[in-house]
């Protein structure tokens, strides 16, 4: 089982920007679709944003549009700028890959804190 692993979470105070990196492993072969989810506490894990394996197509949840940027490198390396930051938005953010075109999310980060205060 291959083992995403993610960095750049933190506290921050509302209105600020983090900036969330999640890399595989170098001898992981090229990945599809790349995401980030959250969890807060108490509620399910959600999807954040998702990103086509050539980077061409990018998606956003609602909650996230406009002040959420999701990309990727040819080295199987995904980011999320995260801008405009809202207490809401504290929760353990993982990132997660799928292995091929049709497969669900195959494999995940240990997951990073983000808190944000008000």
């Amino acid at each position: 089982q291959v083992q995403l692993l993610e960095s750049g979470g933190g506290m921050v105070q509302a209105g600020g920007s983090l900036r969330l990196t999640c890399a595989a492993p170098s001898y992981t072969s090229a990945l599809y679709r790349m995401a980030w989810f959250r969890q807060a506490p108490g509620k399910e894990r959600e999807l954040v944003a998702q990103i086509s394996r050539n980077a061409r197509s990018a998606n956003y949840e609602d909650f996230v549009a406009g002040r959420f940027t999701i990309s990727r490198d040819a080295k199987n390396t995904v980011s999320l700028q995260m801008n405009s930051l809202k207490p809401e938005d504290t929760a353990v953010y993982y990132c997660a890959a799928a292995i091929g075109p049709f497969s669900t999310y195959d494999y995940w980060g240990q997951g990073t804190q983000v808190t944000v205060s008000s």
